[in-house]
């Protein structure tokens, strides 16, 4: 268990129902913090983190919204701010992939994935810098990814949302800075998933060959790294992108 650093804070992680966002809701969790489990579909294993939670002596509350949708994602935001009293960390952690080469990439495709995984983390930044703007401190950790140095066939639309993703975070970094809030990224690259334990063995191989470290990271590695950025001793970083991809980018 980790030092309690986050006892009173109150903590947003989105898409925290699995893989990284489940293990940066932990971990958070584990520090004190009172988190709040963000889902759009996926109740049962958002119940599952809660309960885990619990079990650990922690506190947690589950709030479902869709963070493409700007209406709800305002709205859940100001509520939880309302009822809690306070938001002191956002973790932009939900996103999605569609991956498909250009020529045969649907257009319905490349808008969802805009809109979750950039436009997703602009709606719930700006709806929590209200409360932590009047609070004149907070803490917003986005979730980027390798691919957004390195790039990738067939993952165009990823790869467009998650280098936004870290043009925003720099961007809203001076915006905020004046105000006790910090702005950050980090960026990891082959991380031991749901997702990835679905490849197959010579695509993992394939994978695996091209990380210096030789081994896949762990989701618990990246938690590790947010909370880090959320905490007390990086506030004087901010507008950066750490990258947990075990030498990938260089």
């Amino acid at each position: 268990m980790s030092e309690r650093d986050f006892n009173g804070r109150v903590a947003l992680v989105t898409g925290a129902s699995r893989g990284i966002g489940r293990a940066i809701a932990l971990e958070l969790a584990d520090r004190g913090a009172c988190v709040a489990l963000n889902f759009s579909s996926r109740s049962d294993a958002a119940a599952d983190v809660a309960a885990e939670i619990a079990g650990r002596g922690g506190e947690s509350l589950l709030l479902p919204f869709d963070v493409a949708d700007p209406a709800a994602t305002t709205g859940a935001i100001t509520a939880l701010a309302r009822e809690r009293g306070r938001l002191d960390i956002l973790v932009n952690n939900a996103g999605i992939t569609r991956d498909g080469l250009v020529l045969r990439y649907r257009d319905e495709d490349w808008q969802r994935t805009v809109d979750v995984n950039l436009a997703g983390v602009f709606h719930c930044a700006r709806a929590a810098l209200r409360p932590m703007l009047k609070a004149r401190y907070g803490r917003i950790v986005n979730l980027s990814s390798v691919t957004a140095r390195l790039g990738g066939a067939g993952q165009v639309a990823y790869a467009a949302t998650k280098a936004g993703i870290e043009g925003l975070t720099r961007a809203l970094a001076r915006e905020v800075a004046s105000r006790g809030v910090t702005v950050n990224a980090v960026a990891p690259g082959f991380i031991r998933t749901e997702m990835t334990a679905a490849l197959g063995e010579e695509m993992l191989a394939a994978f695996l060959a091209a990380v210096p470290i030789g081994r896949a990271g762990e989701p618990e590695e990246v938690a590790r790294a947010v909370a880090f950025l959320a905490g007390e001793g990086a506030g004087y970083i901010s507008g950066h992108v750490l990258a947990i991809d075990g030498g990938m980018a260089g």
